[in-house]
């Protein structure tokens, strides 16, 4: 089988960059060879010092308006901030303005996002099934919206009384699931139209694939046609010691080796990052001056079966990045 051009897209960090300045480097990136953007629903950065935390609804909107490709939530939670409502609305809004072009990616929630409105903050087992329950009410709106007939749903942790959306494309969205276990991502190839996860230990994120893959055939699907999505993280500069300088300041969660989900304010994280050390990004995340490096990188994953892959540098020599990559990395990677 002939190769083909893989789908490396741009994340979007609005936990690090003004919007303004988020839309200029993904229509940046788009002009060298980066198809689609990704952007997380933050309220709060991760640190101080990466200083923003804009809506991510507002700015994949305008986005629409200035580029071309897709436009994905990389993800939200409709947990805790927000009822599944809610987030339903806006992803039926943004799919109707951008036909083709919105995927809708959902997760579980982390308490540096949600707890701002003052709500209990559950063990991940709740929360995990919170989420699944928001997407079967997310999916019953679609449904609702695209038949013309009211819904309703009472469940575990969510009421919803007899509605309909008003306003859909002609397609609903496709809805993906953030996982970061085996059990989730099986759960999610029975439940979702794919798969999203973040960049980590290779044979972990193999492992969620298979899950997700068998929880997908257990209910007569084939994997093979589902989405597989992956926001990988890295560092170039145009020194290795640039890099890392770059990945210790900018992006030190990168390199912290437990669960970040119960940490509820920047302050808190950026006490904890003090004890980061070059030797704590081995393994999690490619810290290199060589563009090949991260090539190799990034196709290892393509290899393993990811289908779109959107990339996050972690410095903010953005522009001389997408530059490089758009040159010396995207043409050489394959499908």
């Amino acid at each position: 089988m002939p190769s083909t051009q893989p789908h490396i897209g741009y994340a979007a960090m609005l936990e690090r960059f003004h919007p303004l300045e988020a839309m200029e480097l993904a229509a940046l990136a788009e002009k060298h060879g980066f198809r689609g953007v990704m952007a997380a629903d933050h309220f709060q950065p991760w640190v101080p010092a990466q200083g923003q935390a804009s809506f991510v609804w507002n700015v994949l909107s305008a986005l629409g308006q200035t580029t071309v490709g897709d436009l994905g939530t990389g993800v939200t939670a409709p947990t805790f901030r927000w009822h599944p409502a809610m987030v339903a609305q806006a992803s039926a809004t943004l799919a109707a303005m951008y036909p083709g072009r919105h995927w809708l990616g959902l997760g579980s929630g982390e308490a540096l996002n949600e707890h701002v409105v003052g709500g209990y903050w559950p063990e991940a087992p709740e929360r995990i099934n919170r989420m699944f329950e928001a997407v079967e009410i997310i999916k019953k709106l679609f449904a609702s919206g695209l038949a013309g007939k009211d819904v309703r749903h009472s469940g575990q942790f969510y009421r919803l009384e007899s509605t309909r959306l008003w306003t859909m494309p002609e397609q609903a969205p496709e809805i993906l699931v953030a996982t970061a276990g085996p059990v989730a991502a099986k759960r999610a190839g029975r439940t979702v139209d794919g798969l999203i996860t973040e960049g980590a230990a290779f044979e972990k994120v193999a492992l969620l694939l298979d899950r997700f893959a068998e929880g997908a055939r257990e209910i007569g699907r084939d994997p093979s046609t589902m989405a597989k999505v992956l926001r990988l993280h890295l560092s170039w500069a145009a020194t290795d010691e640039l890099a890392m300088s770059n990945a210790i300041t900018e992006w030190p969660n990168g390199a912290l080796r437990f669960s970040k989900s119960d940490i509820r304010s920047p302050y808190e994280l950026e006490q904890m990052a003090r004890m980061v050390t070059p030797a704590d990004f081995d393994g999690r995340m490619p810290v290199s001056a060589d563009p090949d490096v991260h090539r190799r990188h990034i196709q290892r994953y393509l290899d393993l079966g990811f289908d779109r892959i959107y990339l996050h540098n972690v410095g903010r020599n953005q522009r001389e990045w997408i530059e490089v990559f758009g040159r010396d990395v995207l043409p050489k990677l394959v499908r």
